[in-house]
Parts: C-alpha cells; sequence; structure tokens
C-alpha cells in the first residue's frame, strides 16, 4: 500500500517531467532552426575564417597562421582585380535595367488586364524554373548565330544576366503591388495631383523598398553565377569564371578576402533595407493614427 509520502515524490517527479516535455515542446522549433541557420553559415564562416589565414602553399586547405595582409593586398594575385571589377561592372548595369524593366512588367500584370496577360506571366516565370546550364547553351546558340552584330563578351553576359534577374525582380515587385492600398493613389488625384505626379509622390515610395530588395537579389544573383556567364563570356572573365580557372593550380586566400567582403557588404545593404521598411511602416502606421 502506497503511503502519501511515497506518493508526494511521484507527483514531483510527474510534474517534473511534464514541465520539461513543455518546455521541450514550446523550444524545439527554435532549436532546430537555429540548427538549421548555424549549418547554413558555417561553410560561410570557414571562408571569412581562412581570409585571415597564411598558407605554407598555394592551396588555402590547412590553417597555418593569422595575417591580415591577404585584406590589405587583396589584389595582389594576378588578374583578380580585373575579374572583380567586370563582376561589378555587370552586376550594376545589369541590376539598374532589371529593376526598371521589371518594375514595369510588375505594375503592367496587376494593374492591367490585356491579352496575352496570362501568357506573359508564364513567360517571366519561366526563367526562374528553367535549369542554367539550358539557359545558357540557349543563349550562346542566340549570340553564335549572331556574331556580325554581337560577339561573346561583356554585353552578352549583360543580356544574360537581365534574362534571368528580371524573373525574380517582377516577383518581388509584384508581392508588393497586391497588397498596394490603391485608395492613396486616388486620394492623391482627388487633390489634384496627375498620374505622374501621384507615381512620384505616393507610388514610387512604397514600392521602393520592394525595388531595392529586388535590386538586391538580382545583383547577388549576378555577381554569383557562373554557368550562364561561363557559356556566354567568351574572352571576358568575370570574379566566378577567375576563381574556377584558379581552383585547378591554387586557391590564394584572396579569393576568400573577395568572397568575404562581397558576402559582408550584401549582409549590411540587407540588413539596411529591412530597416529602412521597418522605418517607413512605422511611418505609415503613425500617420494614418
Amino acid at each position: 500500500m502506497t503511503t502519501a509520502a511515497e506518493a508526494l515524490p511521484a507527483r514531483a517527479r510527474l510534474g517534473v517531467m511534464s514541465r520539461t516535455w513543455r518546455f521541450v515542446a514550446r523550444h524545439a522549433l527554435t532549436v532546430y532552426a537555429l540548427l538549421a541557420v548555424a549549418y547554413l553559415l558555417l561553410p560561410i564562416v570557414i571562408v571569412i575564417l581562412f581570409s585571415f589565414n597564411h598558407p605554407t602553399g598555394r592551396f588555402n586547405y590547412v590553417w597555418h597562421r593569422f595575417t591580415f595582409d591577404n585584406w590589405l593586398n587583396w589584389n595582389s594575385v594576378l588578374g583578380i582585380q580585373g575579374a572583380v571589377q567586370t563582376s561589378l561592372e555587370i552586376a550594376a548595369v545589369a541590376t539598374l535595367v532589371a529593376t526598371a524593366l521589371g518594375t514595369m512588367i510588375a505594375l503592367a500584370l496587376v494593374r492591367h488586364r490585356f491579352i496575352g496577360r496570362g501568357v506573359t506571366s508564364l513567360i517571366i516565370f519561366l526563367p526562374m524554373a528553367t535549369p542554367e546550364i539550358v539557359m545558357g547553351s540557349s543563349l550562346l546558340t542566340l549570340f553564335l548565330n549572331d556574331q556580325n552584330t554581337l560577339q561573346l563578351g561583356f554585353w552578352t553576359i549583360f543580356i544574360a544576366h537581365v534574362m534571368f534577374t528580371i524573373s525574380f525582380v517582377v516577383v518581388t515587385v509584384k508581392a508588393r503591388l497586391i497588397g498596394f492600398d490603391r485608395h492613396l493613389e486616388e486620394a492623391a488625384m482627388d487633390l489634384g495631383a496627375n498620374e505622374w505626379k501621384t507615381f512620384q509622390k505616393v507610388t514610387l515610395p512604397l514600392i521602393a523598398p520592394a525595388m531595392l530588395a529586388a535590386a538586391l537579389l538580382g545583383f547577388a544573383l549576378s555577381i554569383d553565377d557562373f554557368v550562364i556567364t561561363y557559356l556566354n563570356a567568351g574572352p571576358v572573365q568575370t570574379f566566378p569564371i577567375f576563381v574556377w580557372g584558379i581552383a585547378r593550380v591554387a586557391v590564394p586566400p584572396q579569393v576568400n578576402v573577395v568572397a568575404s567582403a562581397i558576402f559582408l557588404v550584401a549582409i549590411a545593404l540587407g540588413l539596411a533595407n529591412v530597416f529602412w521598411q521597418y522605418r517607413s511602416a512605422k511611418a505609415t502606421r503613425g500617420g494614418s493614427a
């Protein structure tokens, strides 16, 4: 027969087990998410860490000792500065063009009804679903059939990058426009603003965060692309092509330096965009209140 003294510890143990199970159930998803993020960030941390390494040989695979010389002399490897400059120029120009065209396409798809609207949406989304090797080889075939007009090089890479980044711009801006309050534009026009003034003062500031997010995404995709760029580059060498070429004979730590710098700048710009959207949303809520 169980006494009260014996039953009390048993109830206490059940209470502890119940509280422990509730704690685990409440925080299991958080722990899983943190582990997943850590798993994704681990290679990036290794890349950044080895940008400060002073390897003993040509390959930056084994940690030797810490140094800042790689960052101070990031362009000491022959060809790396030109490759980085080419990648930045192509990414900047392609991002500007793709953002402008993608925003106009998104406005047309959301705001207007026209014949072929569904087909246009399908065509816009096709580059996102098409394998890069297929798109790259298709563009190469197009350019090779018209070599009298356009030679493989800077501008063929530019056209190819606009081709696949514009889809991501349309998706990003379209998501913002779907939740856009059209009454703000109507109020501006009721107060005497014409179509251009309404777009300039009301529409553009409200969709600007989405445009910036789309531009950052397009820039990252452009500067990172290898397959499509390699097939349509001709004699031009971007940073991914440079890394692929030099990796067969050496992997200098300057490659890690450039990759780390690109990643850190992208993170800083992304955080700035999030902060801007937060401030804009806070100001909008404050104004409506």
